[in-house]
């Protein structure tokens, strides 16, 4: 005997617990007969008796105990086995990567992505924040799903990606109550000679930003640039200067940076853009992302 057939130990296994050839055919939906010739199959194959005849009973042998013994261990360890695969089908979760550029507003990249865990399937996020042309580079060899800009994919690049806008706001300028107190006038008059905070140079905003504040001929001193929006904001918190988020968000920024709303501006506008490798979204993720943006953030 080279291998142990274990259809034929399953048949012995079912026999000794039901005590009867028949029982054990009901419980593996076969034949009697075809139980008995695959037991007898398997017994000349280990060249042992496994069962004698008691009146209409079959008793295991001593050797027969001690296969099912055995057998026992065997088959609790299998279904053991299905348990464990049961479990993890039912825990799988996918992985879903997000890239975000660092010119968008965590408090709207934190709310664009929220959906996507509300979803029925299991998702792990992954988040990797950076500068939009390292995402990129990431994107083309598939470490990312997706990547959330303030802007399109830039068209000189070779990367094969496609820009999918998921909405835009206004901008809101804010500053703490006692830094608000010293402004002299109404917006955005107030602005002329008050210290300001702005997005650095990456940010699509920053262009537009400047040219709003030369069309206004308002002359605010800029006290600080910065390439991360948070710590715009937390420095806007600590009273060094005002500064602009998106209308969107207003409720959450003031609450977060107990700052206040001094005045908004619709012609100036930011946008958020999905960047995927894909030309019509089919992820469950980006959909979800895609239709919460329209439905409840940039409506």
């Amino acid at each position: 005997m080279s291998t142990l057939n274990f259809k034929h130990l399953r048949y012995f296994w079912m026999v000794a617990k039901t005590g009867s050839i028949a029982r054990a055919a009901e419980q593996l939906h076969l034949t009697p007969q075809s139980i008995s010739g695959q037991l007898s199959e398997f017994a000349d194959t280990l060249g042992v008796e496994l069962f004698r005849r008691s009146g209409r009973q079959l008793e295991l042998t001593d050797t027969g105990r001690r296969i099912l013994s055995h057998a026992e261990s065997i088959f609790s360890t299998g279904d053991e086995l299905l348990e464990i695969v049961r479990d993890q089908s039912r825990t799988t979760t996918t992985t879903f990567r997000v890239g975000c550029a660092d010119s968008v507003s965590k408090l709207i990249a934190c709310r664009l992505v929220a959906p996507a865990l509300g979803l029925a399937e299991p998702l792990r996020i992954i988040c990797r924040e950076g500068r939009l042309a390292s995402l990129l580079a990431d994107l083309a060899v598939h470490r990312l799903d997706l990547i959330m800009a303030d802007r399109p994919m830039p068209a000189h690049l070779s990367v094969r990606g496609f820009n999918h806008l998921l909405g835009e706001s206004g901008m809101t300028l804010f500053g703490t109550p006692a830094l608000a107190a010293t402004l002299a006038g109404g917006f955005p008059q107030c602005l002329d000679g008050a210290p300001l905070l702005l997005p650095g140079e990456d940010f699509a905003i920053y262009g537009r930003l400047l040219q709003w504040l030369g069309d206004n001929k308002l002359h605010p001193r800029i006290v600080g640039e910065f390439d991360d929006s948070a710590m715009m904001k937390a420095f806007g918190q600590s009273g060094a200067g005002l500064f602009f988020a998106p209308t969107v968000i207003a409720p959450q920024v003031c609450e977060q940076y107990a700052v206040v709303a001094l005045g908004r501006v619709d012609s100036l506008v930011e946008q958020v853009y999905a960047i995927t490798t894909e030309r019509r979204l089919s992820h469950p993720a980006t959909i979800a992302i895609s239709q919460s943006a329209r439905r409840e953030l940039f409506v």
